[in-house]
């Protein structure tokens, strides 16, 4: 056999390897909590899935899996992404108590502005302060949603006193301990218990954002929502995070890598925030149209005392800081300048 040939022919072989290997698609399992009618599914996910398709020239793509499909409960889902059960992961950092600590500072009642400026924040925040929480994953996002409202079944909520013995869900420990602060008998539980929690009478109403409430039927199961003002920071919010499989990630060639990087950060966590709020639009209007159900107004002068009875919360997370070795004022110092700055 002629030996240019066979050269030839090892070489052609070769080369045709690596066009096979480079037109191979790359499909990413995504998997969340919520149902695949919610905007998490349909517009936050999807949208970050169809950009790093574009951007990858269709080499790179998802299969979005909601409601846990792949299996397991809310609070796992961190560890599926860390352990490649899923590829990618959108979960509550608060779900894994006390595995977030320092992202949680937007928790802290009254910290939040608006959700794409809080977003921004957090993602900052995390590079400066908290990037190994998040050692064992490539992480993608950081954001958080738009002002908790309070739901309740038997009476409106107009001064902290109402709370008085409800059994009102919190989400994560930080949240449940300002219910509790506030009179309320807390209980712990992932969004996706909340609608057979209250027609079980398990508890008597949730915080939740207005956006998620619609799809858990909250406007059927309660009777009463009750806002904070407008001129007010929120009441509080939670702290979400988007990570991906480190092993998977690591993986992939340079240039789908960059695409990843491209579709991850502040901006990420900015768009994440901002249409996750923007949801509370259109949600709030379905508890407007719902007959028997009223929403009202906690004035301003009511939260400044809601502010006062939650302050040392702010106290608690700055001691548990400096405990872990940090410096808890100058980080605390840090988040509300950086939810400041993006905040217009």
């Amino acid at each position: 056999m002629n030996p240019f040939f066979t050269k030839t022919a090892w070489a052609a072989g070769l080369f045709c390897s690596a066009l096979a290997a480079q037109a191979q698609t790359i499909t990413l399992k995504v998997h969340h909590f919520l149902g695949p009618q919610s905007i998490q599914h349909t517009k936050m996910l999807a949208t970050w899935c169809d950009n790093i398709a574009k951007d990858s020239g269709n080499r790179m793509n998802c299969q979005i899996y909601p409601a846990m499909q792949l299996g397991g409960s809310p609070p796992q889902l961190f560890d599926q992404a860390k352990d490649g059960v899923a590829d990618v992961v959108w979960t509550v950092a608060g779900y894994s108590a006390g595995r977030f600590s320092r992202s949680q500072v937007f928790e802290l009642p009254f910290m939040m502005t608006n959700a794409g400026a809080t977003s921004r924040a957090a993602w900052d925040f995390v590079q400066k302060h908290a990037q190994d929480e998040y050692k064992d994953v490539k992480l993608l996002a950081v954001h958080v949603h738009g002002p908790g409202v309070i739901f309740t079944k038997s009476k409106p909520i107009q001064k902290m006193e109402d709370l008085k013995g409800l059994k009102v869900r919190g989400p994560t420990a930080t949240i449940t301990k300002m219910l509790g602060m506030m009179g309320a008998t807390p209980v712990g539980m992932p969004v996706p218990a909340v609608s057979e929690a209250l027609s079980k009478g398990v508890i008597d109403g949730a915080v939740i954002p207005y956006e998620v409430a619609p799809g858990l039927k909250v406007h059927e199961l309660t009777k009463y929502s009750a806002e904070t003002d407008k001129s007010f920071p929120a009441l509080y919010t939670t702290v979400f995070v988007v990570p991906m499989n480190k092993a998977k990630y690591e993986s992939l060639p340079a240039d789908l890598k960059a695409v990843i990087d491209k579709n991850s950060g502040r901006e990420l966590s900015a768009f994440l925030g901002s249409t996750q709020e923007g949801n509370d639009v259109p949600s709030r209007k379905v508890f407007v149209d719902t007959p028997g159900h009223t929403i009202s107004t906690i004035a301003p002068a009511e939260l400044a005392r809601w502010k006062q009875a939650t302050s040392t919360l702010d106290d608690e997370w700055v001691a548990d800081m400096n405990k872990r070795g940090f410096n808890g004022a100058a980080m605390m110092d840090d988040a509300t300048k950086m939810i400041k700055a993006y905040t217009k």
